[in-house]
This record gives structure tokens, sequence and C-alpha cells, in this order.
């Protein structure tokens, strides 16, 4: 079922609440059979799959296949053998009062969900909570971003066309359709963006009490020092800032060094862009461009008044920015007041790692943060004295292709994760069971009247000291 934007999309959300109610998604058959349509629709369209990454964003095919098609059969892969024991109701151990009785914690689906992509990975942030939404036996209305226009296209043609239309729904269009669809009654909402849409979505969803997930971004810091090869940690600080031309929500937004180690690492950061993408990227076929017009002039202003140590080249018409680092930003600088979200990475100078705790801890808590440093006690203090939705030692935003490792923000960069078995649990209400025999009926130690030594003794029992 696919919804245009001109359409009222109510229709929409009853049919699949209809589904649901229906019982169709219950069974693991069921969500087996739909996660393995997922995977078929990804390897057998492939081509079309990365024609309209190029078109969007310019991505190579290889990197469409390492940082979206990929990742989503990863994540497929990863739910199929593990769908049995994550539905599986797991028995508890009760307290000695309710003997005899058995408790359970069961898993069942939330409802009818409302996932909310964004443009920057149009496909992987799209189908990676479908994914989850899917294996925990729930309906959903996929809602892509307007933006990513041929992406959206696609998967409007391509969803119905091997999933269920009974269960699963692509609404595309821009804002008026997203507020339309923020009226209507969903047990989650699943957005992925950017923190001032994030509060939007979240003030819609608490007039009716629907639960969120909220996967937004912020400025994520990364910590070097002078113990690293510098060589070998410039190389990887610039595959995660120049990875979908810097369009990523945990690519490095700026790096704190001191001045020592700034000035030691700077022709290494300038030597890994030439490796990665050639003298002028601007003609090589790997690097992506940005998304919008828009977008480009935006990123032009937050280099108006800097002075790049390297790189710096803008072209509004080809959607093209330079990869470029700006050394000795200041904390007040414009590149300093926003996730940057493109190819321009800031270093600013501190004087030690201490000062570098201090200046993150100072700001918004971010969704991830990158310590390059070979002293344990460095590691340690950023582990126990920050705060960030992820931390990862010795390179920037691999942590995101690992099933195993929930993902999500904390404070301003998000509320809940997924992936993995967390994304079967974020789509999931986890029903607490008890069932206790009416006989014996041992609940009359309980009842009124409250006096009697058999009484008396339940009373020890529940306030005993350890």
């Amino acid at each position: 079922m696919t919804q245009v934007a001109d359409a009222p999309v109510a229709p929409v959300a009853d049919a699949l609440r209809a589904g649901f109610d229906a019982r169709i998604t219950r069974s693991r058959r069921w969500r087996r059979d739909q996660l393995r349509a997922l995977r078929r629709m990804l390897v057998e369209n492939r081509p079309v799959v990365e024609q309209a990454l190029r078109t969007d964003l310019g991505k190579h095919p290889t990197e469409a296949v390492i940082t979206e098609i990929g990742m989503v059969i990863a994540e497929i892969d990863y739910a199929l053998p593990r769908l049995r024991r994550w539905m599986r109701a797991r028995t508890v151990p009760l307290p000695l009062t309710l003997a005899p009785a058995r408790g359970r914690i069961a898993p069942e689906p939330l409802g009818v969900v409302l996932i909310i992509g964004p443009w920057n990975y149009p496909l992987q942030l799209v189908l990676n909570p479908l994914v989850g939404a899917l294996a925990a036996g729930n309906a959903a209305v996929v809602k892509p971003s307007e933006l990513a226009g041929a992406t959206s296209a696609l998967l409007a043609d391509l969803l119905p066309r091997y999933l269920d239309r009974r269960a699963v729904a692509v609404v595309e269009g821009g804002a008026d359709v997203t507020g339309e669809l923020l009226e209507q009654r969903f047990d989650h909402i699943f957005f992925t963006g950017s923190e001032k849409v994030g509060a939007i979505i979240a003030a819609a969803a608490a007039r009716t009490l629907t639960p969120v997930t909220l996967e937004l971004g912020g400025k994520s810091p990364a910590y070097i020092d002078g113990s690293v090869d510098l060589a070998v940690a410039a190389r990887r600080i610039m595959w995660g800032k120049l990875l979908n031309a810097g369009q990523t929500c945990v690519a490095p937004d700026y790096l704190l060094a001191a001045p020592a180690t700034a000035r030691g690492l700077l022709p290494h950061l300038e030597r890994a862009a030439r490796e990665l993408y050639g003298a002028d990227a601007k003609t090589s076929p790997d690097y992506g461009r940005i998304v919008t017009a828009r977008h480009t002039e935006r990123l032009a202003g937050m280099l108006a008044d800097a002075e790049p140590a390297f790189g710096g080249d803008v072209s509004v018409a080809d959607r093209y920015v330079a990869p470029t680092v700006v050394d000795a930003v200041a904390a007040d600088s414009p590149l300093m007041q926003e996730e940057i979200f493109g190819p321009i990475l800031p270093i600013v100078h501190v004087g030690s790692a201490a000062e570098a705790r201090a200046f993150i801890r100072a700001r918004p808590k971010p969704l991830a943060a990158y310590v390059f440093s070979r002293r344990r006690r460095v590691r340690r203090a950023f582990l126990a004295e920050t705060s960030s939705g992820g931390l990862s030692f010795g390179v920037p935003a691999a942590h995101l292709g690992a099933p195993q490792l929930p993902f999500g923000g904390v404070g301003a960069s998000g509320m809940g994760s997924y992936h993995g078995e967390q994304s079967f649990r974020t789509f999931s209400h986890r029903k607490s069971v008890l069932d206790k025999p009416l006989r014996p009926d041992s609940m009359r130690l309980a009842y009124p009247p409250y006096r009697g030594r058999v009484k008396a003794l339940l009373l020890r029992l529940m306030v005993r000291g350890r």
C-alpha cells in the first residue's frame, strides 16, 4: 500500500490497524517471511537502489552497499536466526510471599508504528527500524524523506511489491504530510532527524501519550593525543568525517587536540583526504554530494569567515563542498554553534585531556564520542567522565555496523535505541504475566483481619532486614 502526498493518510493508518487487529502479524512465520522478503527486495533490486542513492547524494555504489544496503541485510541476517528466542516468554523467579505462583515476561507487538526517515541515509535509516518493527510483529507506516526524492519514490514502489500490504504502507510527502500523520493514532513513533524536528515530533506524540524513539544528532567530538600513530588516526578520522560527504549523524563533528598534536596531525589529515578522494575530490567518483543547494549554502555560510588549513572550496550549483579542515577554531565560532553535517572538520585546541573532557561536558550530550589515545588512564577517564550515546576508541562511526551494540542517543542527542535485539525490544511491550492457582488459597494470609501469629510471620518476612 502506497500513499501519495496529496491523498489523506487516515485511511492508510486505519487499514493497517485493521490488519493488525486481525492478528496477521503475530506469527513467527509471518515475521520471518517479511524479513526474508525485505532481504530479497534489496538483493534483487540492488542496481536501482544504488542508482537512487547516487541521484540523491552522489553515493558511489560501493559506499551504498557498505553504509546502506549491506547494513540492512546484516540487520536482517542477525535477526532471523534469533527471532524464535526473542519471541519466547521468559520465566522469572517470584518472591516466596507469592508462592505458589509462576511469573514470566512475554513480549508482544505494540501495534501500528510510524517510522519517519531522514535524507542522509534514506534507505538504511528507514529500513533498519522497519526490520525491528516487523521482527516484533507490528504493522508499520513508513515515511521516507522527501529531500531524498529518488530513494523515497523507489521505496514507495518496492515495499508494497515485496511486503504484506495489509501491514506495511509507504506515505510520501513533505512536512504537511508528516503533520497529518502525527494526527493519527499510532502505538509508537520512530524518528530519525534533527533535534529541532525531534522536539516537534515529541510534542505531537505527547498529546496522545504515544511513546517515541528519537534518533537525533549533535556535535560528536573526537579527542586525539600524541600517543597514537597520527597517520593511521588521520586516515580513520577523515574516513569517518568524509563518509557520505560528512552527512552522517555520528561523523566526528569537531576535533579536540593540544596545539602541538594539531600541528603534527594537520599534514596527515590533508594527506589522508588526498589518499581517499584524490587531489581534487570534485572529480572523484567516490566522493558524495550535499543533498540540496540550500544545505550547500548553509555550509558555505559556516566557512564565510574561516581560514581553512586546507580545502574550503564550495560550489552551490554542483552541491559540492571540498574536504576541509579548519585549525585553532574558537569555541564561539559559527562552526561550533550547531552540528556541521558536512565535510568540514574544525580543530579546537585544548591544553590537556582533562580540558577536553570539560569542554565536552559543558555542551549538550552528543550522539557519539571518539578517543584516539593509547593511554589507558585517558581512555578510562573519558568513559567515566563524559556522557554520549556511544563511545568508540580508535575509530569513528564503525559502531553503527554492530547489531550487538544498541545504537541511540542520550539527552539532546536522542532517546531510546535500536539495532539487533534492542530493535525488537524497542518495538515490543514486555508484558508481565503472573499465574497463581486458586488452590491452595495462600492469598488468605493477605486478607483482613490483620492479626494472628501466621500474619505476623508474613509481615516479618516482608520487612526483614538483611
